[in-house]
């Protein structure tokens, strides 16, 4: 399935139902005075969350979505029926946005949670509505009030715990793959991951994070440089950063240092939060350099880009250090779990009238 993270939709609540004038007609009832029910109310559209969903593309081929009008009100003190309502399914951590505006209306974060993302329009009154002691026989009625109509953009940016980023060919796909059950494509050459991975982490017994590996990042990404640009919203939602870096590059006059400074320095032009965010440092293919040099090499990359947080050294590819770096990024997303205290799943739907 292709990865759309992006989509454009049009949608439309029901109108509501015009009211009825209308008289009782009965045998030895002359003036059996009024009777017009009400139109029933519009269809509302909902919007719910759901887990088994993580990309956007239903929306990209199917854009309009229009509920039904409600029925108009009729005699006898009969009220027309509610609309149809829509429901429609999006992937948690969709973010619901005015097209025209840029206004920001909904984020679902919690699976299951449903909000209503168009109000239906009320129906009008009947004549019934308008009878008085002075106005033994009103022939006045009201149509149906308009449902909302709205111009959407729905843009996804994936939940996942712990973010992976570095250069192209910094060995984030086999690092994903040594610790998680995704697998995403691995070959010996840039930019072979095309869209984001997820893949799930599981340290032991009921305990597990999720993991996203993204397009390697170049400088000038935050400008539209690369992929990784495309792509970078998907880190905005991550508890913690790991920096891949390659400790064994093919090109050995290659700054490692420089990419990496680059790499950091993109994140601040693209988002300020971003770069404020934890970020580790996992030195990468270790298994490639030799054991004698490996200290000087790693003294000398952390002295460069002067980090002062915790730097793992491993090899993706023999899973060497995996094991202890999983179980203590695991103990920091817990912890800011347990910070956060997120939000449980909400139904924000309007309430829906009695009849």
């Amino acid at each position: 399935m292709k990865f759309v993270d992006e989509a454009y939709i049009d949608i439309s609540a029901g109108d509501g139902g015009a009211g009825c004038v209308s008289f009782r007609h009965e045998k030895y009832k002359e003036f059996g005075g009024p009777n017009g029910g009400d139109g029933g109310r519009g269809g509302h559209v909902f919007a719910v969350a759901d887990p088994n969903l993580n990309t956007l593309v239903d929306f990209r081929f199917s854009r309009r979505y229009d509920a039904k009008r409600g029925e108009h009100g009729m005699g006898s003190d009969m009220f027309g029926a509610a609309g149809d309502d829509i429901t429609l399914k999006m992937p948690v951590g969709t973010v619901i946005t005015d097209a025209e505006t840029g206004e920001v209306l909904f984020e679902l974060l919690t699976p299951g949670e449903v909000i209503t993302i168009a109000k239906g329009g009320d129906g009008g009154f009947g004549n019934m509505r308008f009878k008085s002691a002075i106005n033994r026989a009103p022939r006045q009625k009201t149509p149906g009030w308009p449902g909302e109509k709205r111009n959407l953009k729905l843009e996804l940016k994936v939940l996942a715990d712990v973010g992976l980023l570095g250069m192209p060919n910094a060995g984030k796909s086999t690092l994903i793959t040594a610790i998680s059950n995704a697998r995403p494509r691995i070959a010996d050459y840039p930019f072979t991951t095309l869209h984001p991975n997820l893949g799930v982490v599981r340290v032991g017994p009921e305990q597990s994070f999720v993991v996203a590996d993204l397009p390697g990042l170049i400088e000038g990404a935050s400008e539209g440089a690369g992929l990784g640009h495309l792509f970078l919203r998907h880190l905005q939602r991550t508890r913690l950063l790991l920096h891949v870096i390659d400790m064994a590059p093919f090109d050995e006059a290659v700054d490692i240092v420089a990419q990496a400074k680059a790499i950091v320095n993109e994140l601040k032009k693209y988002d300020p939060a971003l770069h404020a965010k934890p970020r580790w440092l996992v030195l990468n293919k270790l298994d490639m350099v030799p054991l004698s040099e490996r200290p000087a090499r790693v003294k000398e990359l952390v002295k460069g880009l002067r980090f002062k947080g915790p730097v793992f050294e491993i090899s993706a590819l023999t899973r060497e250090g995996c094991e202890a770096m999983v179980k203590v990024v695991y103990q920091q997303v817990k912890a800011q779990q347990k910070a956060e205290q997120g939000p449980e799943a909400v139904d924000r739907r309007f309430a829906l009238d009695p009849e």
